[in-house]
């Protein structure tokens, strides 16, 4: 197989995980934005967390919150924060009591009632993000999972985006867009022409 057909299959593959996020995810995606409005206009804030892959879209994420999503929209900063930057805290507790518990802990000290906790495991299984939304239900934390198509191994969450693949990096793809979708509309309904 030519190059040329393999770079037209793989975002042929993609483009259709795409489309089934469209058609199964939305009412999901919905939620997820009424949640974050909500706890910015309660003068709560987001925590993002993932492994890997996630753990960069959990920073990008939480920058384009943090700054803004595009140069053309400017609007004042919302608080978001990424569980997994801060190497001394990550480092330091992985090596004392282990990776499992070091986004839960984080939760317990830096969450609050009201705020937001977006999880992401492509498995849905990540213990350390499962271990975070256990953490948020004990303090009346909302949960947003975004997951591939198993959705969440355990645990509940008051939202569950689930990208319909088993391919990790499609799923991730998808989840690209869907955080892009939800800071987009979040700021607008915030600050823009859809702001109710």
């Amino acid at each position: 197989m030519e190059l040329k057909e393999i770079v037209s299959s793989y975002l042929e593959q993609s483009a259709r995980v795409k489309r089934l996020v469209g058609e199964q995810c939305v009412p999901d995606i919905q939620s997820a934005i009424d949640l974050i409005v909500a706890a910015f206009r309660s003068g709560n804030k987001l925590m993002i967390c993932g492994n890997g892959g996630s753990a960069a879209d959990s920073q990008h994420m939480a920058a384009e919150f943090t700054s803004r999503l595009t140069k053309e929209f400017d609007r004042p900063s919302l608080p978001a924060l990424a569980l997994t930057t801060d190497t001394s805290f990550i480092t330091a507790y992985a090596n004392d009591c282990g990776y499992d518990g070091l986004f839960a802990r984080q939760v317990e000290g830096l969450g609050k009632a009201g705020d937001v906790l977006l999880g992401i495991t492509t498995s849905g299984g990540s213990r350390n993000v499962l271990l975070a939304i256990e953490q948020c239900q004990k303090m009346d934390i909302s949960v947003i999972a975004l997951t591939g198509e198993a959705g969440l191994r355990s645990g509940t969450a008051d939202a569950v985006i689930a990208v319909p693949s088993k391919d990790t990096q499609f799923i991730q793809e998808s989840h690209l867009s869907i955080e892009h979708i939800i800071c987009a509309q979040v700021e607008q309904r915030l600050y823009g022409k859809a702001a109710d």
